[in-house]
């Protein structure tokens, strides 16, 4: 007779203690849960909420890190995926469907009429698999594999993905990589990587960067013949788990004149700030500048169905160049994914981001100043629409202090704050060279009455996480 199978049991008939044990013998921690000090199990989710399995509401600033950027369970977009559910839920992608060929129209129209120029769209899975495929495109237009890349800049873990990742603990344990990228420091201003005032620095760690093309000594470019050893540099407009932060205006237009003249493309990783996050379609149109390739995924589908894409100018990517076979993914451009994707689209024509986001962020910003303003352990508090960040510090409101971080996101996570009346928890993500950096991404729909709340649920949790450490 067959034992009786452990999971052999209906949702939520199982105590979390249960789950917790199973989850000990049979998941792997390889990933990111057990970052976490106490393991919260989430049953149910709606707007800006969670919700635990006792009914315990949590405030989520940081929505699944971005994804899910127009809010859990929106009903319009769920709509349309029910719906694809029930018509065409499955169909290999070596075949077309129209969720697919209007996807990829509205995408690309849309950043025509953005930046003005001609390109085309190919999708994949996640934003590492993305990554991959910039990659192809770059290797395939350049002939090169080097490539530049930034200090505190983050791509995914895949292989490829993790060799243009700053972080070496992502590699560490895979063996050499010989195509890891050259990281140069980021416009970081208030961790300035020279020790500069940025109202005077004249954007020196730029400067550094185009003075290496002086001479060939410098090991990147042959002056005899203009050819450099890079095939493009990857950037994060506002780089995302490195601590949400905001590079000077000029800075990519400038650095895009310097990659111009040597043949280096200029790739734009907007997967975590894609689709209105910082009020612009992409971020990258805050800055004055055309990049040759853009990655994005994430809230392309609002988090309910993992795909991804790039964008690329027409002669990168074109068939006569790029054709048929160059990459595939099973399920790059599933029905499922491509008609989340398409609401998303028609969801973003109806609305008016490009005003709301903006004035959400800045009511958000001027409540945090007031808030740094009562604790010098709050250093720095800052962003672009609704991609905000608030760096947490010794009391010289300078050093970084990820104890007092931490401390906080945990006690958000216990689902033990008593602001407003009644339980509640706060979600918040850490970022920041220093894992000292709250990044929030609030839902594009938060209320300033959200606002207000999270503000006061982050001021409980930061008072009771200082007291501890009296």
């Amino acid at each position: 007779m067959k034992a009786k199978s452990e999971t052999n049991h209906a949702k939520g008939s199982l105590s979390e203690k249960e789950l917790l044990e199973l989850e000990s013998r049979y998941c792997s921690w390889g990933d990111t849960v057990h970052y976490a000090k106490e393991l919260t199990f989430f049953s149910e989710a709606n707007g800006s909420f969670l919700y635990d399995r006792k009914g315990t509401e949590y405030l989520d600033l940081q929505m699944w890190y971005s994804a899910a950027n127009f809010g859990y369970r929106n009903p319009r977009l769920n709509a349309v995926l029910k719906k694809q559910i029930d018509t065409l839920p499955q169909l290999a992608c070596q075949y077309l469907h129209e969720e697919r060929v209007l996807l990829a129209t509205k995408l690309a129209q849309r950043i025509e009429r953005t930046l003005g120029v001609k390109g085309r769209i190919h999708f994949n899975v996640g934003g590492a698999s993305a990554i991959e495929d910039a990659m192809k495109v770059v290797r395939n237009h350049t002939g090169r594999n080097h490539t530049f890349a930034f200090m505190g800049g983050y791509h995914g873990r895949t292989l490829g993905a993790t060799s243009i990742t700053s972080s070496y603990r992502y590699r560490e344990r895979f063996g050499h990589f010989g195509d890891r990228a050259n990281f140069i420091p980021f416009p970081y201003c208030f961790r300035c990587h020279l020790g500069l005032k940025p109202e005077t620095c004249g954007i020196a760690c730029l400067r550094q960067f185009e003075k290496m093309f002086e001479s060939e000594y410098y090991s990147v470019v042959n002056p005899k013949n203009n050819k450099s050893e890079y095939g493009a540099f990857f950037v994060e407009p506002v780089q995302a788990t490195g601590g949400y932060i905001v590079p000077p205006k000029t800075y990519f237009k400038e650095l895009k004149q310097t990659l111009d003249r040597y043949g280096i493309l200029l790739v734009v990783d907007e997967i975590q700030m894609g689709f209105f996050r910082t009020g612009k379609f992409m971020s990258i149109e805050h800055f004055d500048v055309v990049p040759d390739v853009i990655v994005f995924g994430k809230a392309m589908t609002n988090g309910l169905n993992p795909i991804s894409g790039i964008w690329a100018r027409e002669d990168l990517i074109s068939p006569q160049v790029f054709p048929p076979g160059s990459t595939h993914s099973t399920f790059s451009a599933n029905p499922l994914g491509t008609a989340a994707g398409l609401a998303v689209m028609d969801l973003i024509e109806d609305e008016d981001f490009e005003t709301t986001v903006p004035q959400k962020g800045a009511y958000f910003v001027k409540k945090l100043e007031a808030l740094k303003a009562k604790y010098p352990c709050i250093g720095h508090v800052g962003g672009l629409g609704l991609a905000l960040r608030m760096e947490m510090c010794r009391d010289d409101g300078h050093t970084p202090n990820r104890e007092l971080t931490d401390a906080i996101m945990n006690i958000g996570l216990s689902g033990t704050l008593t602001t407003g009346g009644k339980q509640r928890g706060l979600i918040l993500d850490i970022g920041g060279y220093y894992k000292n950096v709250f990044t929030l991404a609030p839902s594009l729909y938060i209320t300033e009455e959200e606002i207000d709340l999270g503000v006061a649920l982050f001021e409980e949790a930061l008072q009771r996480a200082l007291k501890a450490r009296a």
